[in-house]
């Protein structure tokens, strides 16, 4: 299953690079080539990105993975659930620092 995160990543990933090649994309995501393929595979099914070949490339087995108007709607989507989430995560954070903090003192 493609999680929030992983979704929010991709298309992340695939707006500001459009030819990234799917050995490329789970590099940087430090996911399997497996798991990049069933992902673009998944998002391309439900219609947040399409692939088209590349026309004049000498690797014609090459693409260009374009954000749909529903995936840029869901890149949104998934932005704001993302920053809600690790503010979430930041201000348990700060109160952990701070009972520490305040067990250091004592």
């Amino acid at each position: 299953m493609l999680t929030d995160e992983y979704r929010y990543k991709i298309l992340k990933e695939l707006q500001q690079d459009p030819d990234l090649s799917q050995r490329e994309l789970a590099k940087r995501l430090g996911i399997s080539l497996g798991k990049a393929n069933f992902s673009l595979k998944a998002l391309i099914e439900k219609g947040s990105i399409k692939a088209d070949n590349f026309k004049n490339s000498a690797n014609k087995t090459g693409y260009l993975y374009l954000l749909t108007p529903k995936g840029i709607e869901e890149k949104v989507t998934l932005t704001q659930r993302f920053l809600q989430r690790k503010i979430a995560e930041y201000e348990a954070l700060e109160q952990e620092i701070e009972q520490l903090r305040q067990e250091v003192k004592t």
